[in-house]
Parts: structure tokens; C-alpha cells; sequence
């Protein structure tokens, strides 16, 4: 693959089974993929972006479909390695207006994703490389993986970045920093929720947060609240967009979009605020349908949205 890519990003693709209706009740599910890192690259796959994933996929039923479905949206995943293994499931259903998950997720192939597992050159192409907390948290080996790939890209001039995406997956404190901790010093740009801020830092102040992290030499930090809207910060200078109320039929993967559409606009040259709105759009489009991949929008429905709501 001799394609130069705007992203990478690493993580963990499970198969997802979705409902309209509460997952005690429904007879039918809709089949499709996510992953929080795997959504946050087809948001910015399907923002214009050129974006490759590393990944193992288990060889079971569902093997084959996954390779086949990333191929078939554009996702750049010629090293992404098929072995012997399951690959994880969850279930996403709606009852009496609030969400439901039920996840099977342990020992997946992803976990053993290794540095062995991992062509640097291939890293070289990217002007971006992207992966979460969560990522991290799948084992001992993509912990170590992790780390190793984030200090190859800051020592050849791949920008990073980074979600510690702890507080939804149920990730415990003190791994939680581990985590953090580990790839700290080579992070360029980082999403967090205030959410995560409190599991990490014993704070959900945006500017507490932002100093927080500025402090440790991250240049470019968005932080998320469903109170005060997006809070990104660089050169000094932090800027707010307000949150936006609209209809909401499923929130599944929101966050993880946002950076996806955040990342493809400000690689494109966007500034920060133009990155955090078109990212924002996408995010109210993409919630007013079911599932984490197949309702995320594309770049042309998102930059008209964009204009109707901010001018």
C-alpha cells in the first residue's frame, strides 16, 4: 500500500445487531459493525478523508463480513489480519425512550493485537494516527502496542491523537490513568468528555481540564459536555460552540463520530471552530438514525446541515 493516508486509527471492530424496539421484545435486528475507534474512522472515511485501520478480525462467522464490508465503504485495511478467534457482538435496542446494550466482548481476536502485528512504514503514511483508552484496556499486548506506535509517530513527524473513552466502558480509575499516562507526552490532539475528566482527573471543570492538559504539552484538546456544547482550545485561545437541541432517536458511537468528522476537516485545513462544527453537524445527523456505522452521514449532507444551523 503505497497511498499516502490522512488517518489511522487502531482499535477493536465488533459485529452490531440493532433494534428499533427494546431487545426483550424484537425479533428482527438490523446487522452492521462498530467499534469506537473503527466509527470514528468511517465518520472521517465518509468526510473526505483518506483513512486506514489496524485491527486483527477472528476467523468465525463474521470474519469475512467485516473484511468485505470495510472494503466495500473504502476503508484502506490491507494489514488488518484475519485469525483465529471470535470477534465481539453487541446489541443496541430502545425501550421506553432510553437505550440498551448487551455486549459480548471478552477475549476477541483484537486483544491480541501485538507490535509484531504492526508494519511502521505503514505508519509513516499517515499524517495522523488515532486509537482510545478503551483500545488500550483490551490486554497487556495492545496496551504495550499502543504506546510503542504513538512514540514511533511523534519521533517521525506523525501527528497523534487521542480519546481515553474510560468512563462508558466501565474502565476503573486507576487504569484509566495508566492509560493516559503511558502515551501522555506524545499526544497532539485530544477528545475528551467531561465525563472521562472526572474518572481522570476528579474534575468535570472544562477549564480546570484544559489547563490540566494544556500543562502537559497537549496542543489541541476538545472537551465535550451535554451542558455547555464543545470546548476546544489551541495557541492559547479556547473557543466554545453551544449545544444544539434536536430531535434524538440513538446516540450509539456520537462521540466517537465527532472526533472522526473533527479530524477530516481540521486535517483538511479547517480551523478549530469549523472543525468542531461540521464535526457537530454530523453528530445531529447522524443521532437522528439507529446504529453506530450505518447512520453516519456523508460529507455533503453534513456541510448543508452545517450551513442551515450556523450560517
Amino acid at each position: 500500500m503505497n497511498e499516502k493516508l490522512d488517518i489511522i486509527t487502531i482499535g477493536e471492530s465488533l459485529i452490531e445487531l440493532s433494534t428499533s424496539s427494546s431487545l426483550k421484545t424484537s425479533e428482527c435486528f438490523s446487522r452492521n459493525y462498530g467499534g469506537d475507534a473503527l466509527v470514528t474512522a468511517i465518520a472521517a472515511l465518509r468526510s473526505g478523508s483518506n483513512v486506514g485501520y489496524i485491527t486483527k478480525v477472528g476467523n468465525d462467522t463474521f470474519g469475512e463480513y467485516l473484511l468485505s464490508a470495510w472494503k466495500s465503504e473504502g476503508l484502506e485495511s490491507s494489514l488488518v489480519k484475519l485469525t483465529k478467534g471470535q470477534n465481539g457482538i453487541y446489541f443496541v435496542g430502545h425501550d421506553n425512550n432510553s437505550r440498551e446494550y448487551q455486549y459480548y466482548r471478552q477475549k476477541t481476536a483484537a486483544s491480541t493485537l501485538g507490535i509484531n502485528d504492526i508494519d511502521f512504514d505503514y505508519i509513516k503514511k499517515a499524517k495522523l494516527i488515532y486509537t482510545t483508552g478503551f483500545v488500550q484496556s483490551l490486554s497487556l499486548s495492545t496496551k504495550e502496542c499502543i504506546q510503542e506506535i504513538f512514540k514511533f509517530a511523534k519521533e517521525n513527524g506523525v501527528l497523534t491523537s487521542y480519546d481515553p473513552n474510560c468512563q462508558k466502558y466501565g474502565t476503573g480509575r486507576d487504569e484509566a490513568l495508566e492509560n493516559f499516562n503511558m502515551i501522555s507526552d506524545y499526544i497532539d490532539i485530544l477528545f475528551m468528555e467531561t465525563k472521562d475528566g472526572e474518572q481522570l482527573f476528579e474534575t468535570t471543570s472544562v477549564n480546570m481540564l484544559i489547563t490540566k492538559l494544556s500543562d502537559l504539552g497537549i496542543k489541541t484538546i476538545v472537551i465535550k459536555d451535554k451542558e455547555t456544547g464543545i470546548s476546544i482550545y489551541e495557541n492559547n485561545d479556547t473557543i466554545n460552540i453551544p449545544p444544539i437541541l434536536t430531535e434524538m432517536i440513538d446516540a450509539t458511537g456520537v462521540s466517537n463520530a465527532f472526533n472522526g468528522g473533527f479530524l477530516s476537516k481540521y486535517l483538511d485545513g479547517a480551523n478549530i471552530i469549523n472543525s468542531g462544527r461540521f464535526a457537530n453537524a454530523l453528530c445531529l445527523l447522524q443521532m437522528q438514525n439507529v446504529g453506530a456505522v450505518k447512520s453516519i452521514p456523508y460529507k455533503k449532507d453534513v456541510e448543508e446541515y452545517c450551513g442551515k444551523i450556523y450560517g
